[in-house]
């Protein structure tokens, strides 16, 4: 197994992702026990000793399963990561009662590793609400020890990220960041690693496989992979890639069965950065994937200007695009939802007056009234 530094820690480059677990006739909130045991016990003695889970994973079951499975080895052999459920603004004004439920339900004294969960366009306002609490709230239970490394995740987009780095990057020691070949330019990877390089912080990678996505790829896309690396799985080019990020420090795979998690611990026996050519192989196929069904929007904002309305074409047409990439690949499509419930009722797909004011502006021919009608179906259905 490759490690990691961290301050005076050293970190399994994979991590295990507690979010897909094994689970009985394919019920989401009953987690196959026996078999999660069993490949936390492997993981272990293959060299695994990060171990990430949350409040919402599995119906709420995940922190309960995943922490009968690692008591039963000895604390110094893991590390333990749970989050703050930010993604429920419900939740924003019970951290305290949620922090202690979590340290009940996984039976541990303290976190080794907590983070501010999916801070995104949604909840970026309340996280920054000093009236919830929250950042005082963890802040001192890492002064106490209950916390041994306080950091977030995120989901939001790079003005997202830079509005949190300035009101708690001087706090936070690492950063979570869903982070692919795909997504380094789709989901502006690149512009957020470089945010959080300037700050100092470490990226931790959440969905190197997209969901799976990037694990499956077309027929002469995979040919041309093995043609370049025969010995290599296909998942394992995702890795690699991620490997050849110096700010990378740890990679999460959320594994869902045995044959994934042996698959994985072999990939990280040995680091094996892609070369410029494998590079570009992967490069040609992430622009393949973001062609297939893709709006091809430059984001100039002519149409803007000529919305009766006023709405932010270009980043409803962006939105659009990462939702329809995630469903043909049958991925969670979350992003999409989650960041227009930050959009006011006047400015969403649905307000679009179909004038075609902004279709007679743009230089790229769009059919923007098309467009925002079929995003509000895709979105309903």
């Amino acid at each position: 197994m490759i490690y990691r530094e961290f301050k005076d820690l050293k970190l399994s480059a994979l991590g295990f992702g507690a979010m897909r677990l094994p689970v009985i006739d394919g019920d989401d909130g009953r987690i196959d026990t026996v078999q999660t045991m069993d490949m936390v016990d492997y993981a272990i003695e293959h060299g695994i000793n990060y171990f990430d889970t949350a409040w919402g994973y599995h119906n709420g079951n995940s922190e309960t399963v995943l922490g009968e499975a690692l008591l039963r080895h000895p604390r110094k052999e893991y590390y333990i990561a749970d989050k703050f459920p930010g993604y429920d603004l419900s939740n924003m004004g019970k951290v305290r009662e949620i922090f202690e439920r979590q340290l009940q339900k996984t039976g541990q004294e303290y976190f080794d590793f907590y983070l501010f969960h999916n801070v995104c366009e949604m909840n970026i306002d309340a996280y920054l609400d000093p009236g919830y609490g929250i950042y005082e709230y963890l802040s001192e239970q890492r002064r106490n020890g209950r916390i041994k490394h306080l950091g977030f995740s995120c989901h939001g987009e790079a003005d997202v990220l830079k509005r949190f780095l300035e009101a708690y990057g001087k706090d936070m020691e690492f950063c979570q960041l869903q982070l692919n070949y795909l997504d380094w330019t789709f989901q502006g990877g690149r512009e957020k690693v470089g945010l959080l390089k300037e700050w100092g912080i470490p990226v931790w990678v959440m969905e190197p496989l997209r969901g799976g996505s990037l694990a499956r790829l077309k027929k002469e896309q995979e040919e041309s992979l093995k043609g370049l690396r025969p010995e290599e799985s296909i998942p394992a080019w995702a890795f690699r890639y991620l490997q050849g990020i110096p700010e990378v420090k740890l990679i999460l795979s959320g594994m869902s069965d045995m044959e994934q998690l042996k698959e994985n611990i072999a990939t990280f026996e040995e680091d094996r950065p892609l070369n410029e050519t494998e590079l570009k192989a992967v490069e040609k196929i992430s622009e393949e994937l973001m062609a297939q069904r893709s709006v091809p929007c430059t984001a100039c904002h002519y149409c803007v200007s000529h919305c009766p309305k006023g709405i932010d074409i270009p980043r409803l047409i962006a939105l659009y695009n990462e939702h329809l990439l995630t469903i043909s690949k049958g991925g969670m499509a979350f992003i999409a939802p989650m960041a227009l419930m930050a959009v006011p009722e006047d400015k969403q797909p649905s307000a679009c007056l179909h004038c075609r004011s902004c279709e007679k502006v743009c230089p790229q021919g769009i059919k923007i009234s098309e467009v925002m009608s079929d995003f509000v179906s895709v979105l309903g259905a």
